[in-house]
């Protein structure tokens, strides 16, 4: 089984979003109105785009966002794989703090990875996010 992390268009996360993050919702749901100034990177199992995020970098600092896996490949790590590499890329770029707005009940899976909870809470539509961050 080969993998591989690159660099995708937009186009293509907007597609893996909507699959898995808002099924139910239009297309243009998903799209982030920076995704034309944003860094999109996918993971690939052979051919096939199974997760994906999106990193912001503005100065020093960058956001990663819009963090999706096909649901049946969740839970084998490739998320995991998938954000070790981005904050990398992150630290190469030059940048000194990350974060997102993370969902509250997905916590625990970042702070795996050094972030660590604001104070700084907000919900849009039914969900609740906090901010997470880390130094790099």
């Amino acid at each position: 089984m080969e993998l591989e992390i690159k660099e995708i268009q937009k186009e293509e996360a907007w597609e893996l979003r909507h699959i898995v993050m808002y099924p139910h919702k239009d297309l243009e749901y998903v799209k982030v109105k920076e995704d034309h100034e944003g860094i999109h990177y996918g993971l690939f199992q052979e051919e096939t785009l199974i997760s994906c995020i999106s990193l912001f970098i503005k100065n020093e600092e960058a956001q990663f966002r819009k963090f999706a896996t096909l649901q049946q490949e969740q839970g084998k790590g490739y998320g995991s794989l998938l954000l070790e590499y981005v904050m990398k890329e992150a630290e190469m770029c030059g940048v000194k703090k990350i974060w997102c707005n993370a969902r509250v009940n997905k916590t625990l899976f970042y702070q795996i990875f050094g972030l660590h909870e604001t104070n700084q809470y907000f919900r849009k539509g039914e969900i609740d996010y906090i901010i997470m961050e880390k130094s790099l």
